[in-house]
C-alpha cells in the first residue's frame, strides 16, 4: 500500500478557486478506481504561515499511483491547482 501526501499553498485572493479545486479533487474519490482512500483537509489556523490544504490518499501500488496521476480527470483537476498555487510539496511512502 502506498500513501500519497500532497500539500499546497494557494496564492492570496484565490480562495474561491481553491474551494472549487478542493471540491473537484474530492469528487475524484469513487470515480478513479485506483484511489483506495482519500482525505482532504484545509488549514484551520489563522497564522497564514502553514500550507493551505492537504491531500492524503492511498493506493495499492506505485503503478496505481502513476495511473491516477496520468488519468485525464486527475490531470484536469491538477491544472486548476497549478493556476492558483504558489507552492506544492509531496511525499509517497509505503505502508
Amino acid at each position: 500500500m502506498i500513501r500519497h501526501i500532497v500539500m499546497w499553498k494557494f496564492r492570496p485572493g484565490t480562495e474561491a478557486e481553491a474551494r472549487n479545486f478542493m471540491e473537484k479533487l474530492s469528487a475524484l474519490y469513487g470515480v478513479i478506481p485506483q484511489i483506495r482512500a482519500q482525505q482532504i483537509g484545509v488549514d484551520c489556523s489563522a497564522s497564514g504561515k502553514n500550507y493551505s490544504a492537504v491531500l492524503v490518499s492511498d493506493f495499492d501500488s506505485l503503478e496505481d499511483l502513476e495511473t491516477y496521476k496520468n488519468d485525464p480527470r486527475h490531470q484536469a483537476v491538477s491544472a486548476l491547482c497549478k493556476a492558483i498555487r504558489e507552492d506544492r510539496v509531496a511525499v509517497d511512502y509505503e505502508l
